[in-house]
């Protein structure tokens, strides 16, 4: 197995190429398409094939995920081999296991979830320049289809969905940044541009994005009003912003702080909350939201996370910086990863909840 290997073609077509193989056939597959991968060496020196991993060959509830053996990943000539030690748990994770996203993220069965890692380099595909064997990673390991995801204890990841770890974390910690903070970073600095002195209404102030986005606004000199329960104030106090209880008299409650409304709000609940922030802008106020794409009818943005190498270095600094951090509300072991998922799906987690990977 070692040295490149090319898999066989599809007879060719009259003008002489190679027939593209079809989504629609891509769907049912046990892995990637293989005329985009080129293998080289196995993962495992002792010659094995396989490895340890979640996956789900159906969209289900928690019960559909296995624990079990998969093929080794693939190491493309601009992908990087990584031994994860970590991977995060988000609510996207199970919103693609349930299959809420079939429409715009075509899956290939089995699916590996999970998006968020930090690891170590294994071994570098044969092009890649920016990382050695041994350098410690982060990544937001995300394609255009579901396949092979960070629920492993390999994975192959695209050079473009990685940056260093950083030193002042450890893998649990950093394994939960990637996602959630890219995302609040992006949202921050490009959607809703957010500059020194403004006021920011994060909703969802104590759990995975909102906390990031809290302390990200914090670090842009903004005055940071977060939305929380009760039990949570004081953590969200501990991130620097002000909290206001979530129900019935928010609005008040928002503009008892903020009177002239506020400059940005990043929404991250939608619905009805959605609504209330748009209500809640001041004049030339910004809204964006990542839950909910019916913001476009209020002027605001719709928001999903892009893999990005310079932003994902930018947030790795503020970590290592003491700007951010990631508050690890719980960890399990990958074979618990279902466990992972329903503690998840109840939409009351603290921070992360981080899956371990020996």
């Amino acid at each position: 197995m070692i040295g490149a290997t090319v898999p066989a073609v599809m007879p060719a077509r009259p003008d002489g190429n190679p027939h593209p193989v079809p989504l629609s056939d891509r769907r049912h597959a046990n892995g990637p398409d293989p005329l985009l991968t080129v293998c080289v060496a196995p993962v495992d020196p002792g010659g094995s094939d396989s490895m340890k991993a979640i996956s789900y060959r159906r969209y289900g509830g928690p019960e559909v995920l296995e624990y079990g053996e998969v093929p080794d990943p693939k190491v493309g000539p601009d992908t990087v081999l990584v031994k994860v030690r970590a991977s995060a748990v988000n609510p996207v994770d199970w919103k693609c296991r349930e299959g809420y996203l079939d429409a715009v993220l075509d899956p290939v069965f089995p699916v590996v979830p999970g998006w968020d890692l930090a690891g170590v380099v294994v071994r570098p595909g044969l092009a890649v320049t920016e990382f050695a064997e041994g350098d410690e990673v982060i990544g937001y390991v995300r394609e255009d289809f579901l396949s092979r995801g960070t629920c492993a204890e390999y994975v192959a990841a695209p050079v473009r969905t990685l940056a260093r770890k950083p030193a002042g974390l450890s893998f649990e910690e950093a394994a939960g940044l990637p996602l959630a903070g890219l995302t609040a970073y992006q949202v921050l600095t490009k959607a809703l541009r957010v500059r020194r002195g403004e006021t920011v209404l994060v909703h969802a102030a104590a759990g995975g994005v909102g906390s990031l986005a809290v302390q990200i606004a914090h670090h842009l000199g903004a005055r940071v009003i977060g939305t929380a329960s009760e039990a949570n104030h004081d953590f969200v106090r501990s991130l620097g912003g002000e909290p206001v209880a979530y129900g019935d008299g928010l609005a008040e409650r928002v503009r008892g702080l903020a009177p002239e409304g506020v400059d940005a709000a990043f929404d991250t609940i939608g619905g009805d909350t959605m609504k209330t922030s748009a209500n809640l802008l001041a004049p030339e106020g910004r809204l964006a939201s990542i839950a909910d794409p019916e913001v476009k009818a209020y002027g605001g943005q719709y928001c999903f996370v892009r893999p990005d190498p310079q932003d994902l270095t930018r947030l790795a600094e503020l970590a290592e910086q003491g700007a951010v951090s990631v508050h690890v509300s719980e960890t399990f072991p990958l074979r618990r990863t279902a466990d992972a998922h329903r503690l998840n799906q109840q939409g009351r987690t603290r921070g992360k909840i981080v899956i371990t990977v020996d």
